[in-house]
């Protein structure tokens, strides 16, 4: 539905609205009789002189022109009333909303800069699930009183992306995906471990507030398994296929030592504000913390997950295979794309074509470079010859670093805005870098430089010329450069500061990739191959993630499209159909954001000509920061309209 198409069917959408129009119809039809009876009694053959009636036609046209221009004002200040009413209440129910989900969500409140509820986790009960579901339809029914049509156009922005996020969650909601809260490579159980990097530790208070919080980890880790012995009953669980990978993610996060936990770091460099006679006591309750309620915890939740969950779940990959499965895939493909009527039949078709199509690019590629031999040996080559790894993690790191500082010195030239935060490159955590992938972005909380993981875990898996592509994608110009500009977003709700439609991030991601082309990044036929690898891994997701979710790709059969298709590692094809495997829907974003991006551009590339600025361009684009795609092309139109008139 259009955000900014005014409800016609809805009688209670405005209540200013509905006695706008009878108002002004009610002083029309007085001036029309007062008119009529003047002029009436005034008339000549009625006993009036022609002065008269000359004079009483002067005076009632001024009494007429005086009478409408006071109709426009009131019709005019009716609707500035009813703009500032529904401004104003679409500004409480923002405040209303971020409030009930920083109740609601203590680990998201602290990610977004709110420290006041740092002393507790959240509570995840099926009550407590089913609170959040009545909230949210409360908060969306009081969105549907509010005329969209009358509110400026930022804000009129702001409506489209609240009513798409809530109108989600309700969606997704009936599918109770909190029975599984886990997927191959993350979940409640690996947030746990680096929730001390979004905590406010800077007074005794904070780090009082920041031990509440890790005493309350086992009753969190408690509600958790209840819910996954829920989705056992019910059988909304994980595929039995997949959970030895997810088991060695558990396996890394068993600590014996207090000092080994990362949830210990911030008791070992304490900041000046915490006074020298409180760290002995408060290093103490964060031993027995962790000793007490930590490490106890996870040991809890490896015995579960080794012994009950593992062995009980279910044999089948598909999503569709799960109760109501068909409906819960087709509800996470339309929230992955944020296209409302696109189908899994659709996306898999645009898959095969891309696969086709990027396919002839790769073919010309390696008729370039001379190679003796097929397709398949020169994937080969690629993924066994030792001229394309490194030895050593710091090499990785180092080289992934020198690449991203490259792509800094040229963003002026593609951005006419950049922002201010600045970012770091680091490895993948330890813990988690055997099941996770190459790399990712990590913004970390408001204020703090974001992270650019690369994963250095199985080097000779890591290739060189993959790097270019997941630097552009991972740091600058992709979800760095995104995300910065978006928590640097002024007069907006605070919703939209981390909002992130996946559609459009991803998509923003794969696109900054194929930039890295005029960015002069890709320096040699191998790292262009590289670029057109992750591209084509990106196209087979389209592919794979619905075939397997509809229930006709094996898990051995999505390896080997992805085995054929890309120069991915062995092990990096793994873990990927796992994940797509674990998080359904998830992997269409990339594709069909990208796809939309480039239209746009070449939309405004045609339109435009000669006066089309790539920096205007890409500015457009992320202007508003995290947007649907509808939202994204209504952007577009808009930016093409106003470079016309200029």
């Amino acid at each position: 539905m259009d955000p900014g198409r005014r409800r016609e069917d809805d009688w209670k959408f405005n209540a200013i609205a509905r006695f706008r129009f009878p108002l002004c119809q009610i002083l029309a039809m007085r001036l029309a009789f007062t008119r009529h009876w003047l002029y009436r009694f005034w008339r000549p053959d009625l006993g009036g002189s022609d002065t008269k009636a000359m004079s009483l036609k002067s005076f009632t046209f001024r009494a007429s022109m005086l009478l409408m221009l006071l109709t426009q004002a009131a019709w005019a200040q009716s609707n500035e009333t009813a703009a500032a009413g529904a401004a104003a209440q679409l500004t409480q129910l923002f405040a209303d909303e971020r409030e009930a989900y920083w109740t609601s969500e203590p680990l998201a409140a602290s990610g977004e800069g709110v420290h006041r509820f740092d002393d507790r986790l959240p509570t995840v009960t099926p009550a407590s699930q089913g609170v959040r579901l009545k909230t949210d339809q409360a908060l969306f029914a009081r969105l549907q009183l509010i005329d969209a049509k009358t509110l400026p156009a930022q804000a009129q922005v702001s409506y489209a992306l609240f009513e798409f996020m809530l109108r989600q969650r309700i969606v997704l909601a009936r599918h109770r995906e909190w029975r599984m809260p886990l997927n191959s490579d993350s979940g409640f159980h690996a947030d746990i471990l680096y929730m001390h990097e979004n905590a406010e530790l800077r007074t005794v208070a904070d780090f009082d507030r920041y031990l509440a919080r890790l005493r309350d980890v086992p009753r969190y880790f408690d509600e958790n398994i209840s819910n996954m012995r829920l989705g056992l009953k019910d059988g909304f669980t994980l595929p039995r296929e997949i959970l030895d990978g997810v088991a060695a993610v558990i396996a890394g996060e068993q600590f014996t030592e207090v000092n080994d936990s990362p949830l210990f770091a911030p008791f070992e460099n304490y900041p000046i504000g915490v006074p020298v006679a409180e760290r002995a006591r408060l290093t103490k309750a964060a031993e027995i913390a962790i000793r007490s309620s930590i490490i106890p915890a996870y040991a809890k939740f490896q015995q579960f997950f080794k012994s009950e969950y593992q062995p009980k779940a279910r044999r089948t990959i598909a999503a569709s295979a799960l109760p109501g499965g068909k409906e819960y895939y087709a509800d996470l493909a339309r929230y992955f794309t944020t296209l409302p009527d696109v189908t899994p039949e659709q996306i898999h078709q645009i898959g095969l074509d891309e696969v086709k199509r990027i396919r002839t690019e790769m073919d010309s590629i390696i008729r370039e470079l001379k190679f003796k031999g097929s397709f398949a040996d020169f994937l080969t080559f690629l993924r066994t010859d030792p001229q394309f790894y490194v030895s050593t993690p710091d090499e990785l790191v180092r080289e992934a670093s020198w690449l991203a500082k490259q792509v800094d010195g040229r963003l002026p030239e593609f951005f006419g805005h950049l922002p201010r935060t600045p970012y770091g490159v680091r490895p993948v955590p330890s813990a988690i870098a055997p099941n996770y992938t190459a790399g990712r972005y990590n913004g970390g909380a408001p204020g703090a430089a974001g992270q650019y993981w690369v994963n250095t875990y199985a080097l000779n898996t890591r290739a060189l010329y993959m790097l270019p592509a997941l630097t552009l994608h991972e740091a600058v110009p992709g979800h760095h450069l995104q995300t910065a500009i978006a928590r640097e977003l002024v007069d907006v709700p605070a919703f939209r500061l981390n909002f992130y439609p996946h559609a459009f991030g991803e998509g923003w991601g794969l696109y900054a990739e194929k930039l890295g082309i005029e960015i002069g990044l890709y320096k040699t036929p191998y790292e262009n191959f590289g670029r057109l690898s992750y591209e084509m891994w990106r196209a087979c997701r389209l592919v794979v993630d619905t075939g397997i979710h509809s229930g006709a790709m094996t898990r051995d059969q999505a390896r080997a499209y992805l085995s054929s298709n890309t120069s991915l590692s062995a092990h990096e094809i793994a873990t990927e159909i796992d994940r797509y495997i674990a998080w359904p829907g998830q992997a269409l974003a990339y594709k069909i954001g990208e796809l939309k991006i480039w239209a746009l551009r070449h939309r405004a590339q045609a339109a435009l000509g000669t006066d089309f600025d790539i920096r205007d361009f890409h500015d457009a684009v992320l202007a508003n920061g995290g947007v649907t795609l509808p939202v994204l092309e209504a952007q577009i139109e808009s930016y093409i309209a106003l470079k016309k008139v200029e």
